[in-house]
């Protein structure tokens, strides 16, 4: 009788990877930095590398969430929020993750306020990451918190004249963050 065969897991690569010695092992990685450009950000972000580590997910976020309308370009909540997410995976909670989380924000309002967008799920999308924004920051020492806070009271602002009750949603959630607004 054919026995079934499972896919691959991180156990069967995690068992490969412990026949490779040091030069092995740097090869396999210069292989994933030259196999695609996400992998290169994660490592930049991971080990703080060049200038601005931030610039690749920014221009992510602000691709899927602000497009070029007559380019016909369409948006992508979740495609903009997998940014957000490879960088976490690649530095965890830090202020970058927080700027990012802002940086969605911005994007997200000033294009609906730039083309007059009206799409509900779009909008929750929104006031969920406006929630996750003020929570990370929470997280941030003191000295770093008004800045950011600040730019998302801007956002607050802007998003009363959506309608949907974006802005309301917004005011209840910076109070209870203890920010004001």
């Amino acid at each position: 009788m054919a026995t079934k065969k499972t896919a691959p897991s991180w156990s069967d690569v995690k068992a490969k990877l412990a026949d490779f010695d040091r030069a092995g092992l740097i090869g396999l990685i210069q292989d994933l930095y030259a196999a695609n450009k996400d992998n290169q950000a994660f490592l930049h972000a991971r080990f703080a590398l060049g200038g601005d580590v931030l610039k690749p997910y920014k221009t992510t976020i602000a691709r899927w969430l602000w497009p070029d309308v007559f380019k016909n370009q369409d948006t992508s909540v979740a495609k903009a929020k997998k940014a957000i997410s490879d960088y976490k995976k690649a530095i965890g909670p830090s202020e970058g993750l927080a700027e990012l989380m802002v940086f969605y924000c911005e994007q997200a309002v000033g294009f609906s306020s730039d083309v007059g967008l009206q799409d509900e799920g779009y909008f929750n999308a929104l006031v969920l990451m406006f929630e996750q924004a003020l929570t990370t920051i929470a997280t941030l020492p003191d000295g770093q918190r008004p800045a950011l806070w600040g730019r998302l009271d801007e956002v607050r602002r802007i998003s009363h004249d959506f309608g949907y009750g974006v802005g309301d949603d917004m005011d209840e959630l910076l109070t209870e963050h203890g920010v004001d607004g």
